[in-house]
């Protein structure tokens, strides 16, 4: 199990965090946290949801090649995975999970090769996803159109990923991605 990562995308909706959650608990994994430079927003704690850094520090480990992959998102607004993070977490003798979007999985399953597995949540349906959203409270006309034109741009990257993973019934779709991650570290030991 050394040195496996796994590592999970899915547009807004599908349920990617609450699955990362429920593997987490397993103990084996940890989740790897990316680095930003955007500002903390109230209620993230540094070192759990991010590693807050500034632009420059960003920019300074991008030159030094302290990361395995990262994202320009907006203007000076970075996203990245620091290969130390990763380190740590394989010397802790745990799998890296990774909560990312579909471009930085991508990366990461071309970084991770055969050690990886990446995998693709998605939603039963449109009609699902714009009902998951709406449920939140936090989406308006607008922000709901963007989330559902992102949903559409990102199916298409769907096969680029081992394994895509449909989020319909929470119980059975957990059970599915645990039994799917179970096979797969079997196989690549």
């Amino acid at each position: 199990m050394e040195n496996k990562v796994i590592i999970f995308t899915a547009p807004s909706g599908s349920g990617k965090s609450t699955i990362v959650q429920n593997i987490l608990n397993n103990g084996s994994f940890e989740l790897s946290v990316s680095a930003t430079t955007r500002d903390k927003r109230d209620y993230e704690i540094d070192g759990k949801h991010y590693n807050f850094v500034s632009v420059d520090n960003f920019k300074n480990s991008i030159e030094n090649d302290s990361f395995i992959e990262y994202e320009e998102v907006y203007p000076d607004q970075f996203y990245g995975t620091l290969k130390e993070s990763v380190d740590n977490i394989w010397s802790e003798g745990k799998i890296v999970l990774f909560d990312v979007d579909v471009k930085g999985a991508i990366k990461l399953k071309e970084y991770f090769k055969d050690n990886a597995l990446s995998v693709f949540i998605k939603v039963p349906s449109i009609h699902v996803l714009k009902e998951r959203l709406f449920l939140r409270g936090t989406e308006n006309d607008e922000s709901l159109r963007k989330r559902i034109n992102k949903f559409e741009e990102e199916l298409q990257y769907m096969n680029r990923f081992d394994y895509v993973l449909i989020n319909d019934v929470l119980e059975d779709t957990l059970n599915t991605i645990n039994d799917e991650i179970s096979e797969w570290l079997k196989i690549t030991k």
